[in-house]
């Protein structure tokens, strides 16, 4: 998708939040002719950023430069600094906290933009939350912090993020859009926004159907998952290969979508969204979801599952031994590190005794603890390892070496197809 016309675009866009989300946002906004603002309230962030250094992989820094050597785009950490903005989406965090969604990033963003929404412009939630955060949590803050009211004086809608990190084909200019609003008027300002950046617009008909709609996505993903680990888990007892199968299965043109087990779920959405989704049907209606209980249990499982495969397969405690894993991001060819399967996987390893070393040429190792040992792949890392573990399966990996000087290997991934290796 091209640019957009300059004239057409010239609105001042603020995003709050410039992690996963935002950042794209943000640079797809400007290379559509938009004045945008990133506002981080993390400053060394936006330093790094306003230098042109990303740290998403889905915007280069090539790309980020070229943005902000437009003119069309800067960075800054203070929310006064963007006043007079047209639009603002909120892109920021919404985390769980003892099992319950912590919004204190969306009242915090609130707030803070309430004083600086002028008559007309138009605030936009794109965080992953439960239904009727927009109206009853968002609303209210934006009305209190500007004197204004909501649909009468200024626009509100809600937009369910759909970044897949690490996808070329799906990007947010091709993914189809969710867009909605709390009235008539703000779901044409909103749609009439993002019709500007994306491909193709999804209008639905309130705030709380876009809001359970990311749920929706993402809960049917959990599920499914945990479907296949759990058919995993089954599946060598009875002597059955599950890649096989699921691969035979997929065949079928109609009534079945593969999906593949692994060592757990990571991301910011599928270990929390569907867990939203839950609190909030007890919360609301004493009612208890019961297959994202059971999805989270299955998937909170499997790096344990797969650790107690890796001592079976060396037939011998983990204590004292040397484990080398491949990978930690929770996503083949990714950095994000968020909510790992494999972090979890090696934070199980070493409370079992074991001496684990990693492998990961993605992300920033700064956010990987200090009980792991990041090191490069080489042949003698892997000969001095008595077990190598396939945790995410990069494409860098150099599989045929590991393959033939591993001593044991265990994949989770069904990536190694030699004799040699122990599949999930």
């Amino acid at each position: 998708m091209g640019p957009a016309d300059p004239e057409r675009s010239a609105a001042q866009l603020t995003v709050v939040g410039l992690g996963y989300v935002g950042l794209p946002l943000a640079v797809r906004a400007a290379e559509a002719g938009f004045t945008v603002t990133g506002l981080d309230t993390d400053e060394q962030r936006t330093k790094q950023l306003s230098s042109g250094s990303s740290y998403v992989e889905d915007v280069p820094d090539a790309r980020l430069l070229t943005a902000l050597n437009s003119g069309r785009l800067q960075m800054c950490a203070n929310y006064q600094e963007v006043a007079g903005f047209d639009i603002c989406v909120i892109t920021v965090p919404t985390p769980l906290r003892d099992g319950a969604p912590d919004l204190r990033c969306v009242e915090d963003a609130g707030r803070s933009i309430a004083p600086l929404i002028t008559p007309a412009s138009t605030v936009i939630l794109e965080s992953t939350t439960y239904p009727g955060t927009t109206e009853d949590v968002l609303v209210p803050l934006l009305e209190a912090g500007s004197g204004l009211i909501a649909g009468m004086d200024f626009h509100v809608g809600y937009s369910p993020e759909r970044i897949d990190p690490g996808n070329a084909e799906w990007t947010l200019e091709t993914t189809p859009k969710v867009v909605s609003g709390i009235d008539d008027r703000s779901l044409q300002a909103v749609k009439s926004f993002y019709d500007q950046i994306v491909a193709r617009t999804v209008p639905v008909s309130s705030t709380r159907t876009a809001e359970l709609t990311k749920l929706l996505e993402n809960t049917f993903r959990q599920v499914n998952i945990a479907l296949i680990n759990e058919l995993a888990m089954c599946a060598r007892p009875l002597g059955v290969n599950i890649w096989e199968a699921i691969d035979a299965a997929a065949t079928k043109p109609f009534g079945f979508m593969p999906f593949w087990p692994g060592p757990g779920v990571g991301g910011h959405c599928l270990p929390i969204d569907p867990s939203y989704l839950s609190w909030e049907v007890r919360r609301r209606l004493q009612y208890d979801v019961r297959f994202v209980s059971l999805a989270n249990e299955i998937n909170e499982r499997m790096p344990e599952h797969v650790v107690d495969r890796v001592e079976k397969g060396l037939s011998r405690p983990l204590a004292g031994t040397t484990v080398l894993v491949l990978g930690l991001a929770y996503k083949k060819n990714t950095g994000d590190v968020r909510e790992s399967p494999a972090v979890a996987l090696t934070q199980v390893l070493a409370r079992r005794g074991a001496r684990v070393r990693a492998v990961e040429p993605h992300a920033d190792l700064r956010l990987i603890s200090d009980d792991v040992l990041c090191v490069e792949l080489t042949e003698d890392e892997v000969r001095s390892a008595d077990a190598v573990v396939v945790a995410t399966d990069h494409d860098s990996f150099d599989y045929d070496m590991v393959e033939k000087h591993a001593a044991y290997l265990f994949d989770a991934r069904n990536r190694c197809r030699g004799a040699v290796a122990d599949c999930l």
